[in-house]
């Protein structure tokens, strides 16, 4: 027969587990808490708004890129180059500036609970993804001009990805860059610490420029400077590459990782539309 002191150890013991569940709980809210409403203000941003942080953000990502070209020409080793360009994402992270494929995760969930809408979110998307490039472009021009030694580097590195073929590799790749690019998103939204995003920004410039996957605006800005430099090839090439990496960017990003969380945070997100519609 159990004793008295024991029933009040298992009591404690199970008031224990309970607390530690209610904590982990506790941080879960909090994370859907900061998502849904950074994604809705993101969401909010007028035209001007959206069009000046997604060009900061294809420059910073233009700059990721030249590290990267430096490391490959003096190294020759794709995981070097991978690491050094963890500064462009570094850059995104601290300077709170916008990239096309980082908008699969905060912006959809704001829309999920109810704080924004599927317009917006076009908006968003869409104005995000040309001011990129088009930041990005000016840069790599920039760039071309002012280390002509790094021409034949862009060419060799831009040559990986206009000449492969549509197959199920280069789906594959372009697949795994989205969920990525959209994991490395919410690592960073999972912490308040500024190490932790730096340490989340790694581990994806690792991930996606060392392991060369397809990535829609990072290996875009590599084949803009092959372009600058006098590149065999032509923005028709680039084209043909460019919108299915697009579109496999954001399955991988949408129907893996976003929707996992979504799932993960059904309740939450019932008591947000809620809290929305009253």
């Amino acid at each position: 027969m159990a004793t008295a002191d024991q029933d009040t150890d298992r009591e404690q013991t199970r008031s224990e587990l309970g607390d530690s569940e209610g904590q982990q709980e506790d941080q879960l809210q909090e994370a859907f808490d900061t998502i849904v409403s950074e994604g809705a203000q993101r969401l909010h941003r007028s035209w001007r708004e959206v069009l000046t942080t997604g060009l900061a953000g294809g420059i910073e990502v233009a700059v990721g890129v030249l590290v990267l070209f430096a490391v490959y020409a003096e190294t020759g080793s794709h995981l070097l180059a991978g690491l050094a360009f963890s500064v462009g994402f570094i850059a995104l992270a601290l300077a709170r500036s916008e990239l096309f494929t980082e908008g699969f995760l905060v912006p959809v969930t704001a829309v999920a609970a109810g704080r924004g809408s599927v317009p917006q979110l076009g908006k968003l998307w869409a104005g995000t993804l040309v001011s990129n490039l088009v930041g990005g472009w000016l840069l790599m021009w920039l760039v071309v001009q002012a280390f002509p030694d790094l021409r034949a580097t862009a060419i060799t590195s831009a040559t990986h990805y206009v000449d492969a073929p549509l197959d199920l590799q280069s789906a594959s790749l372009a697949f795994l860059a989205g969920i990525g690019i959209t994991l490395m998103t919410r690592m960073q939204h999972g912490t308040t610490s500024d190490v932790a995003k730096i340490v989340a920004a790694v581990v994806g410039a690792l991930v996606l420029a060392g392991l060369q996957l397809f990535h829609s605006i990072l290996d875009s800005l590599i084949i803009f400077a092959a372009l600058h430099a006098g590149a065999p090839f032509g923005y028709g090439d680039w084209a043909a590459w460019f919108w299915y990496t697009t579109l496999l960017n954001m399955a991988g990003g949408l129907f893996v990782v976003t929707l996992l969380r979504l799932v993960r945070s059904k309740d939450m997100l019932q008591q947000e539309r809620a809290e929305a519609r009253a």
